[in-house]
């Protein structure tokens, strides 16, 4: 009987591009109008799948990786449009100054636009009885889990009463359903991405202490990362707490499967990132200052996968495998059907890489390149001669347009799932990265430019989809 999840169990190609990304008029990619359109763009493409990053309110340095909630939105994903057609805001106060439709995203602009907006619209709909409704009560109901914890937290860090969170998470699910309808009907998915751990200045501890090993005076005993290798001497400290399993078992991982379970009411599928944390997890004591006094522990992944299928049924779960996977990973991966993640990008650097097309199994998503690789014309500079020229011999590709081989490589894989990043489709540079890894400040700001899209681009895709049995819409 075929383990792997049903999403997985066709050909399909999809585009990797988070929501932030997409242009619009108020700073930041959202779910106005250019959301839809580029929906309409995927399935012209040939494209049945839509891969986001994380939705999450965003953390430290505008990270979705650090978000402050694992069940809230990110405020800024809310588009003033809707507000705006529904009566809550003048159509006048929608205009914002032409540097915020184009260019990178500016989390800084966009909050200073929106927020006095939402306030706005949020004063406005409760004159028109809005938190009597009862659409707004059925949405109070199933939040109630963690809803009143996160507008305490946003009440406190990013301002206003109570009431004005809660509208705006409830315009945001409207905003999402809207969205995620109209990709169905044009016969595209959404992928989602879970990060494992979550943020110490988060709502999620701050309403569940108990659910993670803390000190009393809420600092945490220890705390996430990788050990030292080759590419960083005191390895990489995260800083994310621990969770206190023992907690998690006495409740049968019930917060997990509420987090699985929000997060696949908002997606077809997820992406797990660090899924070798389901196996084991990197623990450095809460006050070093680098990851080099760290150690391995065990982590209760099967029992926790385990309770959310028995909850939930099958998991449409995309296993983020990259890096140093033991058998132990492996056993849990495939125990669970979950398809692994390979990278072409990966592919070059021996003749017996695992990520070459060739030892690629069906039930595993290819991709060029993830959101933390450099886009391929960048990726390609750094290449070793011998690389460049495994490269050349196995791929047939120009060295000034490596991508084109590379999407033509990843859509011939035996693989039922691939996936380009939206930036590789246009060809663009270095410019267009979306984060660099290690690296605090200035990512995640990436944004297509109005009308980047070439228009002979959806057919072309769509034919690439179709020669390589990919064409699902």
């Amino acid at each position: 009987m075929e383990r792997t999840p049903p999403i997985f169990q066709r050909r399909r190609a999809g585009v990797l591009m988070h929501l932030t990304s997409v242009p619009g008029p108020h700073g930041i990619g959202d779910l106005g109008t250019q959301a839809f359109a580029f929906a309409d763009w995927c399935a012209a493409s040939g494209l049945s799948l839509w891969q986001m990053l994380p939705i999450g309110p965003v953390g430290g340095g505008d990270s979705p990786y650090s978000a402050t909630s694992s069940f809230a939105a990110e405020p800024l994903l809310v588009s003033l449009e809707p507000l705006a057609r529904e009566g809550l805001l003048p159509r006048a106060r929608l205009k914002a100054p032409r540097g915020l439709g184009k260019g990178p995203t500016d989390y800084a602009a966009a909050r200073a636009f929106k927020f006095p907006r939402f306030a706005e619209a949020f004063e406005a709909w409760k004159r028109k009885g809005g938190p009597r409704s009862a659409g707004f009560r059925a949405f109070e109901r199933h939040t109630r889990g963690w809803l009143p914890g996160w507008c305490r937290f946003a009440s406190a860090t990013l301002g206003g009463p109570r009431e004005l969170h809660a509208f705006v998470q409830f315009q945001f699910e409207r905003q999402w359903k809207a969205l995620r309808d109209h990709c169905h009907r044009r016969g595209v998915l959404l992928i989602g991405d879970l990060p494992i751990f979550v943020t110490l200045d988060s709502a999620d501890v701050a309403d569940r202490p108990e659910l993670f090993r803390l000190e009393r005076n809420g600092r945490p005993r220890v705390v996430t990362g990788v050990p030292p290798d080759c590419f960083s001497k005191d390895g990489q400290l995260w800083g994310h707490p621990h969770y206190a399993w023992a907690a998690h078992r006495r409740e049968g991982f019930r917060w997990w499967t509420s987090r699985v379970a929000t997060a696949l009411q908002r997606f077809d599928a997820l992406r797990i990132d660090h899924f070798v944390g389901f196996v084991h997890a990197y623990e450095i004591p809460g006050t070093a200052r680098n990851a080099r006094g760290g150690r391995w522990a065990p982590t209760p992944g099967r029992e926790l996968l385990t309770a959310v299928q028995r909850r939930l049924g099958r998991l449409p779960l995309i296993a983020e495998d990259l890096g140093a996977v033991t058998p132990a990973v492996v056993s849990l991966r495939d125990d669970f059907g979950l398809p692994g993640m390979k990278l072409l990008h990966n592919a070059f650097y021996g003749p017996d890489s695992g990520d070459l097309p060739q030892h690629h199994p069906q039930a595993c998503v290819v991709y060029p390149g993830t959101h933390d690789n450099d886009v391929s014309r960048g990726w390609v500079r750094w290449l070793s001669p011998e690389a460049k020229a495994r490269f050349r011999r196995l791929a047939g590709g120009d060295l000034r347009r490596p991508e084109e081989a590379l999407i033509r490589m990843a859509y011939a894989s035996p693989a039922r799932t691939a996936v380009v990043a939206m930036q590789d489709f246009l060809g663009l540079g270095p410019k267009a990265r979306m984060n660099v890894p290690g690296v605090a400040q200035g990512n995640w700001s990436w944004r297509m430019e109005p009308g980047a899209i070439p228009a002979p681009l959806a057919g072309q895709l769509r034919a690439l989809a179709g020669d390589s049995g990919r064409l699902a819409n």
